[in-house]
């Protein structure tokens, strides 16, 4: 089954870390990304440009809106993601525990939908 490992990063409690300790870290995850993926676990994955560059489109009433930024207000920023590929929630929970990210924020392991199955169900 495939699970996402979103990351959500707390700006404040990264921008504490030693430029040289955060390049490390960064080393360190890549080179665990190209491990993961040469073993087929990780599917895919990317950092994201800061919240700062984003926006946010949103549709009410026949009107769309587009805002600067996030919409939500929140200290934890999206800040990438991991695609990856696991037999069992606790699996990819153990494989989430494995990336240094957790310690200056979160990440969140969402089960992905199967696609093909919800095609078959709604006729598309």
């Amino acid at each position: 089954m495939k699970y996402l490992l979103l990351v959500y990063i707390d700006q404040e409690l990264l921008e504490a870390v030693p430029a040289e300790e955060f390049d490390a870290q960064m080393r360190h995850c890549i080179g665990q990304a190209d491990a993961l993926q040469a073993q087929g676990t990780l599917l895919g994955f990317n950092r994201l440009e800061a919240p700062a560059q984003a926006r946010t489109v949103r549709t009410r009433e026949g009107r769309t809106s587009v805002f600067d930024g996030p919409f939500a207000e929140t200290k934890e920023m999206l800040a990438g993601y991991n695609l990856i590929e696991a037999d069992s929630l606790e699996q990819a929970v153990e494989l989430a525990r494995q990336f240094p990210w957790t310690r200056y924020g979160s990440m969140e392991v969402r089960p992905v939908a199967d696609m093909d199955a919800e095609r078959v169900r709604v006729g598309a």
